[in-house]
């Protein structure tokens, strides 16, 4: 950060980031395990010199069941399971990360998602800036003058004004859109037959998913024949698809401290 500008918090969505930049390496190189190793390292870097944190930390997830598969067994039944090869590598790959100064995080039987949401509240409630690395829609919830969102593969901020233009609704309201017209990618249905734009337009006109729930009887046409037909589940889609933001994960942010000349070192070291 420049301009007097305090230094942020980056919070890296570890395996967004990793399996992006895995699907990213072609299956042809040569030592391809080692390409992704390093270029997952050269993407880390890169954002640490962009954003210039006093804090760091990838967020990942451990093996498991999470609690949203336990409310939900169809949740993210269809996502394809990590390549055989990144389970192999991650290992050194996160041991590549603490080389230049940035540590891991997780808590057992939850996303990283709920974990990278409750540091953000914590922290940006106490008066830091942070920034969310990731490309997942999720984190749009989370959005407000405290809180930014980059998409770091694309360089692209996902502030308020980004939001409302590409989901038509405002950050406080994404958990209400993504209830209604759900999200494939995790096997959240929402209700059938809405999508994102029905969703925006239902939202503008009664205000929140509780509005929506309380007039579903008054919605004419085949629209309200589905919201009817669905509405019961409407609770469990804002659940699934709501940031937990209340996780204690007994960690220090002290332990996250981030410098240049941690990278500066590194760099010194590998020359």
């Amino acid at each position: 950060m420049t301009g007097g500008m305090p230094m942020p918090i980056l919070l890296i969505d570890g395996l967004n980031l990793i399996r992006r930049v895995h699907a990213g390496v072609p299956e042809v190189s040569e030592n391809r395990d080692e390409a992704v190793l390093n270029a997952c390292v050269a993407s880390v870097r890169r954002a640490l010199r962009r954003h210039q944190p006093s804090h760091a930390a990838p967020v990942m997830e451990e093996g498991g069941p999470s609690w949203r598969s336990s409310e939900y067994p169809d949740y993210k039944r269809d996502r394809p399971p990590m390549p055989d090869d990144l389970v192999v590598g991650l290992p050194k790959i996160k041991e590549a990360f603490s080389e230049i100064g940035v540590h891991e995080l997780s808590a057992p039987g939850f996303e990283a998602d709920d974990v990278i949401a409750s540091i953000a509240k914590r922290t940006s409630e106490s008066g830091f800036q942070v920034i969310i690395l990731s490309t997942d829609k999720r984190f749009c919830q989370l959005a407000n003058s405290r809180v930014t969102l980059v998409d770091h593969f694309s360089n692209t901020v996902r502030n308020r004004a980004w939001i409302q233009e590409r989901y038509g609704v405002a950050p406080e309201q994404m958990v209400d859109l993504m209830s209604l017209a759900g999200d494939p990618s995790l096997g959240i249905p929402g209700i059938r037959s809405v999508g994102v734009r029905t969703a925006a337009r239902l939202i503008g006109d009664f205000g929140d998913l509780d509005s929506v729930i309380d007039h579903v009887r008054d919605i004419p046409g085949k629209l309200g024949e589905k919201l009817r037909q669905g509405v019961e589940t409407l609770p469990l889609m804002r659940r699934l698809v709501s940031l937990r933001q209340d996780l204690e994960l007994g960690a220090n942010l002290h332990d996250f401290r981030w410098s240049e000349q941690l990278l500066a070192s590194e760099t010194e070291t590998s020359a």
